[in-house]
């Protein structure tokens, strides 16, 4: 039987493997969870991702295209104009807004780089990139601070279940720029 020409199936595997997680935590990731859940053999998901570390990387990766997507749309940020404690209390209030699971999956897999050394550079990947964004407003260290201020927020806002104060967030945010 010839090879079913599949040019999706890697993306299909990724997905299927935030689908798990974001069902059964990482404790429910297997390849073979993965294959199931993507409807392939098993044999693809080890010839695509060799390790689930590997599967985690590019799993996170996928992740952290949401966040940065959500910053992008924004826009306001390549402003130097722009009021930018407003404009990052609003990217989170969007981002934080939207599909709850999803940033409850990034988190879940950046925190996971604490015991797999694997996934640090990918989970420090949305960080880089916004500090960098941030330092065509700020210095590089008030970039840095707004960024660990902004996780610190989404942090408590997943594990409390309180809503997101937006208000809150644009005036902690304006003290670090001050």
């Amino acid at each position: 039987m010839p090879r079913r020409y599949d040019p999706d199936r890697r993306r299909r595997i990724i997905d299927a493997a935030i689908r798990v997680v974001g069902e059964k935590g990482l404790a429910g990731l297997s390849h073979r969870s993965v294959a199931a859940e993507a409807d392939v053999p098993l044999g693809s998901t080890t010839y695509h991702f060799k390790t689930l570390d590997e599967l985690m990387v590019a799993a996170l990766r996928q992740a952290n295209e949401g966040f940065a997507k959500t910053v992008a749309a924004h826009g306001g940020l390549d402003d130097s104009a722009t009021d930018l404690a407003t404009a990052l209390a609003r990217i989170l209030g969007d981002w934080l807004g939207g599909d709850r699971t999803a940033v409850e999956l990034e988190y879940e897999l950046y925190l996971a780089a604490l015991r797999r050394p694997a996934l640090r550079p990918v989970a420090a990947e949305w960080a880089d990139d916004l500090a960098e964004r941030l330092t065509r407003h700020t210095d590089p260290v008030t970039a840095r601070a707004l960024v660990a201020l902004m996780d610190g927020i989404c942090l408590q806002v997943l594990l409390t279940g309180a809503p997101y104060d937006e208000g809150y967030a644009r005036e902690v945010l304006g003290r670090v720029i001050r």
